[in-house]
């Protein structure tokens, strides 16, 4: 099915109830349910899971995966919806252990949990339109965000915990300040704009961006749709999310990319001066003065060599441990994250993208807990 058929397929729904006389009050509340039904089940995901991590003693910052399977906005291919089931089985794929590269156990829940995923197609088969399914996101993040705090954000306590196994013998007396912080498994790019809104709302101000993506992903309005993927850092600096936004793996890029990279003030560094530039990328101080870093993965940022599965292939593009370093190094508090636009669909036949998709969420995860 094409682009423009699977975005006008909820509407289409909608059309034909519409014509078959069923009044739309009626319409409206059944969409209502469906969404309350919906925030409802993450809400209760992540109070489960924030009281798992207060039961084995707390952490200073906790990483929690949510999936949002969204491909309709891509301009391309749709297979970034079917993304985030392939992810997580990679992540506790077999052939591979749980500790990530900084030493880590992503088997501990107060490393990683999961509250599972915004059920974008339910939604959209109501007929509900991409204004209120962008809402409805941004409220999904924000129901994650609120686990580990009060009613009104509050800090909760001091907890003494003493954690005992084969290898670990240790106390530590710790402040719960943060809530679980929101590791986003796209879904197309078009994601990044309600999950950063959300992340910025929640906090109380704007984020510093470090985004990894062969496109800059500004054009104002692509094909005619605001929440193109190929538009969401447009939406996001025109709401003020961001305070900066450095772009970085940047190789196919339009005239009114850098239009309004210019237009915005950000910071595009092309891959065709990255041998000039690698030094300062791999040595990023972002979030003093702002509410946190925020980083955006889109796989393609990879040479198609270590990541074919992508809709859009850019020969000529970062390689796998380029970005590891520049994450690895990177100082900063990080609040949120996602890692979106792998195409399940386009993958080679063992899977070797999920893996290394996998393998950004697990080093991304590693960086954010604390």
């Amino acid at each position: 099915m094409s682009s423009s058929g699977v975005v006008r397929r909820g509407i289409h729904y909608l059309q034909k109830l519409k014509a078959a006389n069923i009044p739309s009050d009626l319409i409206e509340k059944g969409q209502n349910r469906v969404i309350d039904a919906s925030l409802t089940l993450i809400r209760e995901r992540a109070k489960l899971k924030g009281e798992l991590v207060r039961a084995l003693g707390g952490a200073l910052a906790s990483t929690s995966l949510l999936g949002v399977p969204l491909g309709h906005n891509s301009s391309f291919l749709q297979g970034p919806a079917f993304a985030p089931p392939r992810i997580r089985e990679a992540i506790w794929c077999g052939s591979t252990n749980s500790a990530t590269e900084e030493g880590k156990e992503l088997n501990d829940p107060r490393v990683l949990t999961d509250v599972g995923d915004v059920p974008v197609q339910e939604i959209r088969d109501c007929g509900v339109d991409d204004d209120r399914l962008m809402s409805v996101i941004s409220e999904s993040v924000k129901l994650v965000m609120e686990e580990l705090f009060g009613e009104q954000g509050k800090i909760i306590g001091v907890v003494v915990a003493m954690y005992h196994d084969a290898s670990f013998n240790f106390s530590y007396v710790h402040t719960l300040q943060d809530p679980l912080r929101p590791l986003v498994l796209g879904g197309d790019h078009s994601i990044s704009f309600p999950v950063v809104r959300a992340v910025s709302e929640k906090l109380g101000g704007p984020v510093d961006i470090l985004h990894l993506d062969a496109h800059p992903d500004i054009y104002n309005c692509f094909e005619g749709n605001k929440y193109s993927h190929a538009s969401s850092f447009a939406r996001i600096m025109e709401g003020g999310y961001a305070r900066r936004l450095l772009q970085v793996g940047i190789r196919s890029i339009t005239t009114e990319g850098r239009e309004q990279g210019k237009r915005f003030g950000v910071e595009q560094y092309e891959m065709r001066t990255f041998s000039k530039d690698c030094h300062f990328l791999e040595n990023l101080k972002l979030g003093e003065g702002v509410k946190g870093v925020y980083i955006s993965v889109d796989v393609d940022c990879l040479d198609p060599a270590f990541a074919p599965g992508v809709s859009h292939i850019e020969p000529g593009g970062l390689s796998f441990r380029d970005v590891l370093n520049i994450l690895h190094n990177l100082e900063g508090n990080l609040v949120a994250a996602d890692v979106v636009e792998f195409n399940p669909q386009r993958d080679t036949v063992d899977g070797m993208t999920a893996m290394v998709a996998a393998k950004l969420v697990r080093e991304l995860a590693a960086k954010m807990s604390k």
